[in-house]
């Protein structure tokens, strides 16, 4: 157990297969499976990208990991994060192409100020919170409850809707978004984007072949007019608990989500 920038203790973690190593929180919300399986579906490699809600970077640093001409913005609006976030850039030797910006990303005005030009990112990749706060009791942890509840903003319809036209701000013509959430948001989503992007893809992660999904992969190009595409499923484990192979190889860094042409 470590102490970080004076505040809450802190761990030291590996993530893919020891690829990537963390300092995050010792409780609260931690890096998971949705960090991984978001930077393995974020597609062919891009020269400038952003990690919007970065938290401790785990997303945005496995992609610069990966593609070594990339430089990235990792958006984090929690100081304490956004500390732990430029300690792992160092950490892991990615200091040189990474920025990271402690600033509310869903607020235009404060993400210029910071630097964040509107338009010229291509790649944005975002893990919004799941839930937004006036249909669910927030944890009494502050940093699992602003990574897992989102507030309502006066400039968007809902927080997913304000989280998604942030993000989407960020992006370049013939730029591409990835996120992930949850399928039963998957309406709100899709109205959300409207036509601003197209060639949206789909994919839908399961439990296990037997389950429902848990999670959906969201992908689309701005300004495209692709139609909307439905990638085959992600099933996560077998019957006994284990890893499928596929899952095994995307969880150790060995393999990414393709995505259907």
């Amino acid at each position: 157990m470590d102490e970080a920038a004076g505040e809450a203790p802190t761990s030291l973690d590996a993530i893919l297969g020891g690829r990537l190593r963390l300092r995050q929180p010792l409780s609260g919300h931690r890096v998971g499976a949705d960090a991984v399986l978001l930077a393995a579906a974020a597609g062919a490699p891009a020269r400038r990208l952003v990690d919007v809600g970065a938290g401790v970077g785990a997303v945005g640093l496995a992609l610069l990991q990966r593609w070594p001409e990339a430089r990235g913005d990792l958006v984090e609006i929690d100081p304490f994060l956004a500390a732990l976030a430029r300690e792992n850039a160092a950490l892991n030797g990615l200091e040189s192409r990474v920025r990271v910006v402690a600033a509310d990303a869903l607020d235009a005005r404060g993400r210029r100020e910071a630097g964040l030009a509107d338009g010229a990112a291509d790649l944005v990749v975002a893990n919004p919170p799941f839930f937004e706060a006036s249909k669910v009791r927030a944890s009494p942890d502050a940093g699992r409850a602003r990574a897992h509840v989102a507030r309502a903003r006066r400039d968007a319809a809902s927080p997913l809707e304000a989280w998604i036209l942030a993000c989407l701000a960020l992006l370049a013509p013939g730029g591409r978004f990835v996120m992930i959430h949850r399928p039963d948001a998957l309406t709100a989503i899709l109205l959300a984007i409207g036509r601003r992007l197209g060639g949206v893809a789909l994919l839908a992660v399961h439990p296990r072949a037997e389950q429902g999904s848990h999670r959906l992969l969201v992908a689309g190009v701005k300004g495209s007019r692709a139609p909307l595409r439905i990638a085959p499923p992600l099933v996560l484990h077998q019957a006994s608990g284990a890893f499928t192979a596929r899952a095994e190889a995307i969880q150790r860094g060995e393999a990414t989500i393709d995505w259907p042409a």
